[in-house]
């Protein structure tokens, strides 16, 4: 790699490591020839501390010991895809040293966004509900869409996932919620229904609908229903393994850690 700031690698640090998506991330990294694992991260109290990432992730040995502590030293670019309440101290972590970050956290609040778009004016932060190629084209898809169609259909985003996520709707869902509103015109905040249950009356053709489904180890599924008389059109992705996450964030990572300051999207990586 020649393009970040040393001309070296981009050296990485990922948190929560050893589990489902962390040990991707390790996995993605170790195929990149652009970065490099120098720390991997998890909770205090794992029985995985002190073991091998690389191991933990299923392929050869990384020299890269699971720990509980970041080193500023150690690491360029930061690779949370955790919580919001870990993401928000990792953030303070990386403010106070000067680092760079990608963010998969989903579930985030309004406050902790708003800490990011302060936090860009002093890093380089690339945060993303989703970070495949093939969602983010969906959501200019769906912007087209939108802007075409506009108040003449009825618009669904039906979204699953794995019985062990804790957020709904997916941050993804939201995401595509947003860019749809905002092609009509109008504040999700407003025009989002969530679920639907009992007497509810005729559908409002201004509302968003959302369903949600959580069942077995489904990795991820959006759909976006555009409903008119006589017609109907779909706009569907599905992923089929964690790594498509896992690969965007390594591309993330190599693209961030051009920029000096500024909080990103997906798109900005991938020139949408």
């Amino acid at each position: 790699m020649t393009d970040n700031l040393t001309g070296d690698l981009t050296r990485i640090a990922i948190v929560g490591a050893a589990g489902r998506m962390g040990r991707h991330l390790v996995m993605a990294c170790s195929e990149s020839e652009n970065v490099q694992l120098t720390q991997a991260l998890e909770k205090p109290e794992g029985p995985l501390m002190g073991s091998d990432a690389g191991i933990i992730a299923g392929i050869e040995a990384q020299d890269v010991l699971i720990s509980e502590t970041l080193d500023a030293d150690q690491f360029d670019v930061l690779i949370d895809f955790t919580h919001p309440s870990v993401t928000a101290l990792n953030l303070d972590f990386c403010l106070k040293h000067g680092k760079k970050m990608v963010i998969g956290t989903t579930g985030c609040d309004e406050a902790l966004v708003k800490k990011l778009e302060a936090a860009g004016e002093s890093i380089a932060i690339m945060y993303a509900p989703n970070m495949s190629v093939g969602v983010n084209l969906c959501l200019k898809l769906l912007q087209t869409a939108a802007t075409v169609l506009g108040d003449t259909v009825d618009i669904e985003i039906i979204e699953a996932h794995h019985r062990h996520k804790v957020d709904a709707p997916s941050g993804t869902a939201l995401k595509m919620g947003e860019v749809i509103a905002g092609a009509l015109g109008r504040d999700l905040k407003e025009c989002a229904v969530y679920g639907r249950e009992g007497q509810t009356g005729a559908r409002d053709r201004q509302t968003i609908g959302f369903e949600t489904i959580r069942a077995g180890d489904i990795v991820g599924e959006h759909t976006v229903l555009f409903a008119a008389e006589g017609e109907r059109i779909e706009i569907t992705h599905k992923a089929s393994s964690r790594k498509t996450f896992a690969t965007g964030a390594m591309r993330a990572a190599h693209w961030i850690q051009k920029k000096s300051t500024g909080l990103y999207g997906m798109d900005d990586v991938l020139g949408l």
